[in-house]
């Protein structure tokens, strides 16, 4: 696979052809972890540094094109999380986590990428400060075994080094410290250019879900019932990927029960009852234990989670289904809908799509054309 986001790496080129590259020139960082200067100036820094790296040069033409893409973007939300303390001092919390959903939506709408390829650029964004903090957090082993299902570490510490090596600081020396330290716990933890591995789908479960759990724990299944959740944007094709797929049990669908009591999807009035309906429903088949589909956008990982609580609670095993089809077809299946949304309601939905990850549910699957 040969994809490329852009043939010239000029940064120049860049500047033409992205406005948010542009608009990096105007975002000031803290003089005391990037002297530097703008955004912009750390950017082209880093990307040199990558290039310049000896691991780099190793690396195949599409991971050097992932990780190349992947240090582009990743403070590309700076502009909107940065914040002025005074005396040169600039905060951007959330400048990660926030960038990882632009890196998807540029990647799914404007340049479009291979869904496997897009996805590994957005978390290596999203977890590209992890490297230098990570022994400083509370639950290190768990983050870092949470990253290592989504990333590949070694490219994430490749990434983390030429973001240390792209800027001007004092303690630059004690960053890069860092750096090696994570790659020696990562071969520790056993996830070093590779996932963390779990003898069940249901011990990686637990492990991630239950307060305090050991990570080699293997906890006894006994399910009642299987709860498949669908997720994806509106108009991606789950009614069809339900009747499509032979799935012969009951469906609870939050638009169904809107179109019952003719409720407009976009009233958020009327959201909060729906969803109480639509739960009870559910709990009706974890009552007997019946499998069931929760059919719904389910975008959010918040959303998805206060659910699969509630079907846990019920010894349910859940199963989250991912739908996605290309940019363009998504949006003409909207228009060609009896209940087409607003295109404005769609982006701002893009905006804030969460792909569903393993550590969520008992099994993720990812049906994407």
């Amino acid at each position: 696979m040969n994809w490329k986001l852009i043939e010239d790496k000029s940064w120049c080129s860049l500047e033409q052809q992205f406005e948010w590259v542009r608009e990096m020139n105007v975002v000031p960082q803290d003089t005391c972890y990037h002297a530097e200067g703008s955004v912009a100036e750390h950017t082209r820094m880093v990307l040199e540094a990558l290039q310049q790296s000896s691991a780099y040069q190793t690396l195949c033409t599409l991971e050097k094109e992932i990780i190349w893409t992947s240090a582009l973007l990743h403070d590309v939300e700076k502009r909107s999380t940065s914040v002025d303390e005074g005396e040169g001092r600039v905060s951007a919390k959330g400048h990660a986590r926030k960038g990882e959903y632009t890196t998807r939506t540029i990647l799914y709408r404007d340049c479009p990428a291979p869904f496997h390829i897009r996805e590994q650029i957005a978390s290596l964004v999203r977890y590209h400060g992890l490297p230098v903090w990570l022994m400083e957090k509370s639950d290190s082993v768990k983050k870092l075994c949470e990253a290592s299902l989504r990333v590949d570490t070694s490219l994430l510490k490749m990434l983390a080094e030429a973001d240390v090596r792209g800027r001007i600081c004092e303690d630059k020396n004690g960053l890069l410290e860092a750096v090696e330290l994570f790659e020696i716990f990562c071969r520790e933890q056993d996830c070093w250019s590779k996932p963390r591995e779990f003898a069940t789908d249901y011990a990686r479960f637990h492990y991630f879900h239950a307060e305090g759990s050991y990570i080699d724990y293997i906890p006894h299944e006994q399910f009642k019932c299987e709860v498949t959740m669908l997720s994806g944007l509106p108009g991606m094709g789950k009614d069809y990927y339900i009747q499509s797929a032979g799935m012969d049990m009951p469906v609870v669908s939050l638009d169904a029960i809107r179109r019952k009591y003719k409720l407009s999807p976009t009233d958020k009035s009327a959201n909060g009852r729906v969803v109480q309906m639509a739960k009870e429903e559910a709990r009706t088949y974890l009552r007997k234990g019946q499998d069931f589909v929760w059919n719904a956008t389910n975008i959010t990982r918040q959303m998805r989670a206060q659910l699969i609580d509630l079907f846990v609670d019920y010894g349910a095993k859940v199963k989250i289904v991912y739908l996605e089809q290309p940019y363009h077809t998504w949006r003409q299946q909207n228009k060609s809908r009896e209940y087409a949304l607003p295109e404005s309601v769609l982006d701002k939905m893009l905006d804030k799509l969460e792909v569903p990850q393993l550590t969520e549910a008992h099994e993720v699957v990812y049906h994407v054309v």
